[in-house]
């Protein structure tokens, strides 16, 4: 089964301090978010009502914030963020089941400049949720991908709206009847257009290390600690791109992902052409970590 968001225009969203219908939602045509994606996002697991890895993200979106300097205005913070998320979820009857929680900050609304608006301009705070269903078909049996270059900025680390590069990856990958973008830069795999890769090298668990070239992904640290405790090393060694061929095993980490294997990349099997021994490993211990979710 396919994942999906499923919206309505009468789901009530927070935009500004205000709680309001989705359909009555209105964003100035002068945001700087519209104008020039300058903002920064957050996309939150919500699990029968119970938020997974809240200090994370919000480390994660305050590191974002102060990336790209933006200053929240009186009482605003992550946490306040977190709070109206969860009321959100109440008011939409979002308490059991699955769901995502979407925060995004822009740099507010003013006359359009490419410097900084005057101090005292708002940023622009808007919350919603949604419904969620799992991808259970590709966790089952497995995905596939394709290679792509990655032609992002510098600043990958930081969540920021400015996802042209990736939106660009994704369609081509779609296109191609694949589920994701595997992005490669300088001859190393970096990461997916919205996960982060995973690979199996000679018995190794690699991955790229959190750096400037990769979005620290929740789940990739969650899972880092899971698999610690398994006794499984985790290499943070980049898999070059002469070594795709070498891995034995390959899955990709989300928010709304989870531990997805991925089974064929540009059209040749990964592997056996099955999902792992150790990639079935870490879905259990990730599925029961999700499962015992708390905030």
């Amino acid at each position: 089964m396919i994942a999906s968001a499923e919206r309505d225009p009468k789901d009530i969203v927070y935009l500004d301090g205000s709680f309001l219908p989705r359909a009555e939602a209105r964003v100035s045509v002068e945001d700087r978010g519209f104008v020039f994606g300058d903002g920064v996002y957050e996309v939150l697991r919500a699990i029968n009502g119970r938020l997974f890895a809240t200090r994370f993200h919000n480390q994660r979106l305050e590191r974002s914030l102060d990336g790209i300097r933006i200053a929240l205005s009186g009482d605003d913070s992550p946490a306040r963020f977190v709070d109206i998320g969860r009321q959100l979820l109440k008011e939409n009857k979002l308490l059991s089941g699955e769901a995502t929680v979407y925060m995004q900050v822009t740099r507010g609304a003013t006359t359009r400049a490419h410097n900084f608006p005057p101090p005292g301009t708002a940023p622009t705070v808007y919350i919603s949720v949604a419904r969620f269903t799992p991808y259970s078909e590709f966790a089952e049996t497995g995905a596939s991908a394709i290679t792509h270059p990655d032609v992002r900025w510098g600043r990958c680390d930081l969540k920021t709206l400015n996802l042209l590069p990736n939106v660009l990856a994704s369609q081509t990958a779609k296109e191609r009847g694949a589920f994701e973008a595997m992005l490669i830069r300088d001859g190393v795999v970096t990461e997916g257009t919205r996960t982060n890769f995973f690979g199996v090298v000679n018995g190794s668990l690699r991955t790229h290390p959190s750096d400037n070239h990769i979005l620290p992904g929740i789940t990739r640290a969650v899972l880092r600690d899971l698999a610690r405790e398994l006794r499984v090393e985790l290499d943070e060694t980049p898999i070059k791109e002469s070594e795709i061929a070498k891995v034995s095993e390959l899955f990709i980490t989300g928010t709304t992902t989870d531990v997805m294997p991925i089974v064929k990349l540009d059209d040749k099997p990964v592997g056996t052409g099955k999902p792992g021994e150790l990639t079935r490993k870490l879905q259990r211990v990730l599925a029961e970590s999700l499962a015992s979710v708390g905030d």
